[in-house]
């Protein structure tokens, strides 16, 4: 999926690995998912960040409210959940992102040089993996209209002063980004910014995915450009502007359940619960919740039971 949480500094990466592989440990090593719920346990992975802490939580709780014995454990990376005999298999269930899954199995499978199959629209990129999701044992669910993707911001000063609301009025500027460390060589990213945009990026600072170095980079003026995402919901009271990618660089990041194929054969009323869930979420009723445990410092569970009683679906 997207560019995610990538620590700057030696120690907090090796901080960030050594928890990533101790989660795989705990992964490969759980026995807890024995009997739980009337309707049997189900295991819940993902990457463990605020916003999938809260739409897993609101997983949890559905399925807690039909009879399974649901549990969430959430790791650092994609590739820990996905690794084998895990995602599908001792986990069945995985908050997920489009064009984040489809290209992880594009990539993986064919190579990380293989054609990109996503696009803007989330059901093209939907099928053009059809036959990858099916050798991998993967369903994935409707796809939310919530779209969490790459973005980039600037200082509301600098958004002011050179007439900067979009990524096209960029055009011929030099700039500094702020970044993930992977950011350079990516479509959606660097490489897209240079080539798509034609902006003049003079460096790229690998500081995280908007993380706090990122933030103060372009606060103190080190860097212009940030990399975040559009569901953030601190940029109004960071004194930040998110930038339109008015010529679609980004591939299609609906929020979407990619379920066990397996485990929704013998559980089929979940897709409803879960198409339900996807039917109430938006962009901004995402971000929304997102401010909520970023700027509010409410806990996900709390959070994600108030937008579910608040909808109609607890």
């Amino acid at each position: 999926m997207q560019l995610r949480r990538i620590a700057a500094g030696a120690l907090a990466l090796s901080t960030v690995l050594l928890g990533a592989a101790c989660a795989g440990d705990d992964l490969a090593n759980d026995d807890t998912a024995a009997d739980g719920g009337d309707k049997g346990s189900v295991k819940i992975s993902g990457q463990d960040f605020g916003e999938v802490q809260i739409v897993a939580a609101m997983y949890e709780q559905l399925l807690d409210a039909e009879g399974y014995d649901a549990s969430v454990q959430l790791v650092g990376t994609r590739d820990v959940y996905m690794a084998e005999g895990q995602f599908p298999g001792s986990i069945q269930l995985v908050p997920e992102y489009v064009g984040g899954i489809v290209d992880y199995l594009n990539t993986t499978v064919n190579g990380p040089d293989a054609e990109p199959l996503t696009t803007p629209d989330a059901e093209e990129s939907i099928e053009a993996a059809e036959s990858l999701l099916e050798d991998k044992g993967i369903t994935l669910l409707d796809p939310s209209a919530a779209i969490d993707t790459n973005a980039f911001f600037v200082t509301q000063e600098y958004s002011e002063s050179e007439g900067v609301t979009k990524l096209s009025d960029l055009e011929g500027k030099k700039v500094v980004v702020a970044a993930a460390e992977d950011c350079a060589d990516r479509a959606d990213c660097g490489a897209g910014l240079t080539k798509e945009y034609g902006i003049d990026v003079t460096e790229f600072l690998p500081l995280g995915f908007a993380s706090p170095a990122v933030f103060k980079s372009v606060a103190d003026g080190e860097a212009q450009l940030g990399l975040t995402s559009t569901t953030d919901g601190t940029l109004e009271s960071q004194g930040m502007v998110l930038l339109e990618d008015d010529k679609q660089i980004q591939p299609a990041q609906n929020l979407i359940p990619a379920v066990s194929s397996e485990w929704l054969a013998d559980n089929e009323e979940v897709e409803d619960i879960l198409n339900d869930l996807m039917a109430a979420l938006t962009t901004e009723k995402l971000t929304e919740l997102n401010g909520k445990i970023s700027v509010d410092r409410e806990k996900p569970a709390d959070i994600a039971q108030e937008f579910l009683e608040s909808e109609g679906l607890l």
